[in-house]
């Protein structure tokens, strides 16, 4: 893997695993959330792993499953996608 794509990859994750903590945080405190539209495009692109690991670090929109299913489906989608394109 070549290392700006190597470093994409970590720091989209990174921010995938803290936006699930800071909105975790915030639910318990009844403040402004994040949207659950921003929780999805980071794991849509390419924070999945770490989205997935936040929601369960944290036990953060584990009951929905627009993330209990989407986030391992996107996990999934993404693997069958970087499989096809290291093969050509």
């Amino acid at each position: 893997m070549n290392t700006p794509l190597f470093l994409y990859l970590l720091l989209i994750n990174a921010v995938g695993f803290v936006i699930m903590l800071i909105d975790k945080r915030r639910a318990q405190k009844n403040l402004w959330r994040i949207s659950e539209s921003t929780l999805l495009t980071v794991a849509i692109l390419g924070g999945s792993i770490g989205s997935y690991a936040g929601m369960k670090v944290f036990r953060h929109k584990t009951r929905k499953p627009k993330f209990s299913i989407g986030i391992p489906v996107i996990i999934l989608l993404q693997a069958v996608v970087w499989a096809v394109l290291s093969k050509g």
